[in-house]
């Protein structure tokens, strides 16, 4: 049970403070220039990992096992950092922003997972998708 649960318990911590880190982003400071440290940091922090808890594993034989995944994933991360740092700067609440793309983005899962996974749509996620847009309404009704 615990190595079901761990990983989404660390993506949720993760994603809090992910979510506090874009909002403090100083308003003056290049979110492309913070970016630069933020990725320094994680490559560090990957490294060491790495190395950690392979017990001395040959990284560069690891590079040559990449396909298109780890390039596409790095122009996707920077989209979601920008995105989310220019969200805070255009006024977003912490509170709001949040729930409002990852709802777009739960319906639209919904749908890749079904034209390019071959998941099944069952009526509970119809209903999970149903719930997550009338979220969206009651979240408009607010701002209004």
């Amino acid at each position: 049970m615990f190595s079901y649960v761990w990983p989404v318990a660390l993506i949720v911590v993760s994603n809090v403070f992910y979510q506090v880190c874009a909002k403090s982003v100083p308003q003056g400071a290049d979110p492309f220039a913070m970016l630069v440290i933020t990725y320094l940091v994680g490559a560090v922090l990957s490294v060491v990992a790495y190395y950690g808890l392979n017990g001395g594993g040959n990284m560069f034989a690891e590079f040559r096992k990449a396909n298109w995944v780890p390039f596409v994933w790095g122009l996707v991360l920077i989209g979601l950092e920008v995105g989310s740092i220019f969200a805070y700067k255009a006024g977003w609440s912490i509170s709001v922003m949040q729930i409002v793309q990852a709802s777009f983005l739960a319906v639209a899962l919904l749908f890749v997972g079904y034209f390019a996974y071959n998941e099944k749509i069952t009526w509970n996620k119809a209903v999970g998708m149903a719930v997550c847009l009338a979220g969206l309404a009651l979240i408009n009704l607010e701002r209004s």
